[in-house]
């Protein structure tokens, strides 16, 4: 089966910051050839099964508020050696919202879909460094 391993560590962090703050999480994202079987993306390929991830996702989503704020295809790597098919920023109006999310049973019920799909991924909280105004 087809699991999302969080680092609990930094799970722990991040829910231990200001509840309240925005956060954008960074998403680095590289799809599997064919995604894993039994999960209910059998025979497609990784981006397909991210695609019906994205869609059972986004039927959740108005209850954590992420609202992707840039999205497009990962080009060439110059500093580094990983490569990646698509790169993603989501903001979250609160930290609280997108680690309830994350413990939400109706979002871990279709996080195995988003692991089915990854070969790799990495998911970074960010936050912004200057005030805005």
């Amino acid at each position: 089966m087809a699991t999302v391993d969080f680092d609990a560590a930094a799970l722990a962090a991040m829910a231990a910051g200001d509840p309240d703050q925005p956060v954008v999480m960074l998403n680095l994202l590289r799809y599997r050839e064919v995604a894993l079987s039994g999960h209910g993306v059998d025979g497609l390929t990784g981006r397909e099964a991210y695609g019906v991830y994205g869609q059972r996702f986004a039927a959740l989503n108005p209850r954590f508020g992420g609202e992707p704020i840039w999205m497009g295809r990962a080009a060439n790597t110059v500093i580094g050696g990983e490569a990646w098919d698509l790169v993603m920023l989501v903001r979250y109006p609160t930290r609280r919202q997108f680690v309830a999310m994350l413990q939400d049973p109706d979002y871990q019920s279709i996080a195995p879909i988003r692991a089915a799909a990854l070969a790799d991924s990495r998911l970074v909280e960010t936050t912004q460094l200057l005030p805005k105004g």
